[in-house]
């Protein structure tokens, strides 16, 4: 069965690109386009797309207005394209917070090189976001992904809480469905938390300073974007900058962040792997690494690597997942500590210390 698109954009050229792209795919179907937000909300009820691909800024009514709108009453995936701005970055984030799945540069360039490689790039985001039967929760009014349940993971065990009084530093990774869940999170933890955080999330470089912004006015806790040689201290949270990569450096009892340049063989800026491996060299056996939802499997080397010198890991179930990848890959390994649905898992960590 082909998965079923509304495509939703007020600029007829690009209805027309993406269209034209999502349908170069055989198992993929454009069922309608809408011009503008209420459009989009009126098509969504008549044809039942299994997902929408929406622009923020549209008239008569916006992108995040629809978001909200069709979240509440017909909740679906919803695949944002966003400017790669800071005010673009507010206004995505605003999305993922009314119920957004995912985003994509709207400028193609920023996926990839060619035309044939941005087609390839959003028909596989598609149909890996339209697999998942969204549902909505009036209370925070947004999207949680509700996969089909999976017997657990031969080799992962959800052991009961325990005191982590040996990690001296939280790491957390995730990409996509990354910004909410790292808001629900990082809200529980109370201002004095007595661990340094190192945060990496897959987002572009125009994106981190707002979604740092952002976390820093929700949160207890402090949270920044990260800076070359920031020294790691209790109840900061450091956000890996987009397109850098973040390490540790120094010593267990003084450590500090480097940011850099990334390899040009790292397919992720920044990775999860690299901040986790850094961290389990400089401070071995005292880490807690979390991995939280994302497509692919970046963070299983490093939470391998945390294993075997004796760290803690844990991951986020299935079902809370947006996109069960980067968990599932952490705990089909056998590397998963704990398996937390999302709710559970900022009060686990504001009771670990």
């Amino acid at each position: 069965m082909k998965v079923r698109v509304l495509v939703v954009d007020d600029s007829a050229f690009f209805r027309r690109a993406v269209k034209s792209m999502l349908e170069a795919d055989p198992e993929i179907e454009v069922v309608a386009v809408a011009t503008n937000g209420r459009e989009a909300v009126v098509s969504v009820a008549e044809t039942k797309p299994d997902i929408v691909t929406m622009d923020i800024e549209m008239p008569v009514m916006d992108g995040i207005s629809a978001a909200r709108e069709i979240m509440s009453r017909y909740p679906r995936p919803i695949l944002m394209f966003s400017s790669l701005t800071h005010e673009g970055a507010k206004a995505t984030l605003d999305a993922l917070e009314a119920g957004a799945a995912d985003f994509l540069p709207k400028q193609f360039e920023e996926i990839a090189r060619d035309r044939d490689e941005v087609g390839r790039v959003l028909c596989q985001r598609i149909k890996i976001l339209a697999r998942r039967r969204v549902g909505f929760t009036a209370n925070t009014a947004q999207s949680t992904a509700i996969p089909r349940q999976a017997p657990r993971p031969v080799g992962s065990v959800a052991r009961p809480a325990a005191k982590l009084s040996h990690c001296r530093l939280v790491l957390i990774g995730t990409s996509t469905g990354g910004p909410v869940a790292l808001q629900k999170v990082l809200t529980a933890l109370p201002g004095n938390f007595s661990r340094p955080i190192l945060l990496v999330q897959h987002m572009p470089a125009a994106f981190t300073p707002a979604f740092a912004e952002r976390l820093n006015g929700l949160c207890a806790i402090e949270v920044m974007e990260a800076k070359d040689q920031m020294a790691l201290r209790p109840g900061l949270a450091l956000l890996a900058p987009g397109g850098l990569q973040m390490t540790v450096e120094g010593s267990a009892g003084a450590m500090r962040v480097r940011i850099t340049e990334s390899a040009p063989e790292l397919h992720y800026r920044p990775c999860v792997d690299v901040t986790f491996g850094s961290a389990e060299r400089v401070n071995p056996g005292a880490n807690l690494g979390i991995v939280l939802t994302g497509m692919g499997a970046d963070g299983r080397e490093g939470a391998r690597l945390m294993k075997h010198n004796g760290s803690v890991v844990w991951s986020q179930d299935q079902a809370s997942s947006t996109v069960y990848g980067m968990p599932a890959a952490v705990a089909e390994a056998g590397l998963s500590d704990r398996i937390l649905a999302l709710d559970e898992c900022g009060k686990a960590l504001a009771g670990a210390f």
